[in-house]
């Protein structure tokens, strides 16, 4: 029992110090050390580890536990980025947006119609949302040519401009929309897909196989990383002198304690933080939980709700919906 007690204790500090990692993502850029975003993805399974293995401290009654509880304070913001409480509030709100990757309309046009339609929303930000498609939602839409992302609204729009373009299927729209006499900066993010499938990740008996699997997918995903980077710069960059409140929301194909995120958090809230509850895994094609769809404020604006809808499975992502209140200051 002392030898397993040992190994555990050494595969626990391991696991807590890949947890503890990635905290630096918020500082070091995937194109100066992209490893540290594969850390990122892997969040959930260690996170999963490690209190397992802190269950099995404390039933034993060992001392180090208290250790390894006193780490996972640095780790309750990374947590609460999966998984958050917030009591309902019922202050009425002056702003709602779905954003939603409807995987081309795979699940159904008419059937995706029928749903945005129900939520009422006031701003709708379209990820995937197909070429050539011209969705029936009864609202304008904001995009002039309608490609990897669109946007609709039934408010008055003021001036509408692409962020990212740059022809690698990774867009950002920004639009300027007027809504009950105040006006809005909205931005619809789609950064570079993966573009990956399940036999990509799914893995095999074959350890050698499995090897150099993983070798590929390294090589598929660090240019995605270091991509992204310098997506968020650029989006970031066209926003920093809004003279309105922002909303961004989109499909980052990013996940919680990613660069991606922590750069986009570090200057807007997560909506999610501030007032979701549960769960906010969006995608669900793989079977593992990772929240790649988001929605981020200025400081002007008080998310009210936050809301990850489940029983939606139209697409291989969740649709988001979320609401806002203007800040008011004295």
């Amino acid at each position: 029992m002392g030898l397993l007690r040992f190994i555990l204790g050494l595969i626990h500090s391991a696991v807590l110090f890949l947890l503890l990692g990635t905290l630096l993502n918020e500082y070091i850029s995937p194109s100066a050390f992209p490893w540290l975003n594969f850390l990122s993805l892997a969040f959930p399974i260690l996170m999963t580890v490690h209190i397992l293995l802190c269950l099995f401290w404390i039933f034993n009654w060992k001392k180090r536990v208290f250790l390894f509880l006193l780490l996972s304070l640095f780790l309750f913001n990374g947590v609460s980025r999966w998984v958050n409480y917030h009591s309902e509030k019922t202050d009425k709100p002056d702003i709602k947006i779905l954003t939603y990757n409807v995987h081309g309309a795979r699940g159904g046009k008419e059937a995706i119609e029928e749903y945005i339609k129900s939520t009422e929303s006031d701003v709708v930000f379209l990820q995937e949302s197909g070429p050539g498609k011209n969705y029936n939602l009864g609202l304008k839409n904001v995009t002039d040519r309608q490609k990897v992302i669109a946007m609709f609204t039934n408010h008055r729009v003021l001036q509408t401009k692409r962020l990212i373009e740059d022809g690698s299927n990774s867009y950002a729209l920004m639009a300027d929309v007027e809504i009950n006499r105040r006006v809005y900066r909205f931005v619809n993010v789609y950064l570079e897909p993966f573009q990956l499938d399940k036999s990509m990740v799914k893995p095999s008996k074959d350890v050698k196989y499995n090897e150099d699997k993983a070798k590929k997918l390294a090589r598929r995903m660090i240019p995605v990383f270091q991509a992204h980077q310098h997506q968020v710069k650029a989006i970031l960059e066209g926003i920093q002198n809004s003279p309105y409140p922002v909303i961004i929301a989109g499909d980052f194909n990013a996940v919680p304690n990613s660069y991606e995120y922590y750069q986009v958090a570090g200057r807007y809230q997560d909506a999610f933080l501030a007032a979701g509850s549960g769960s906010a895994t969006s995608f669900h094609d793989y079977k593992f939980p990772l929240r790649i769809d988001y929605a981020f404020s200025s400081d002007h604006l008080v998310a009210l709700s936050y809301q990850v809808n489940r029983n939606i499975k139209l697409s291989d992502h969740f649709p988001v919906t979320a609401t806002f209140k203007i800040k008011l200051h004295d």
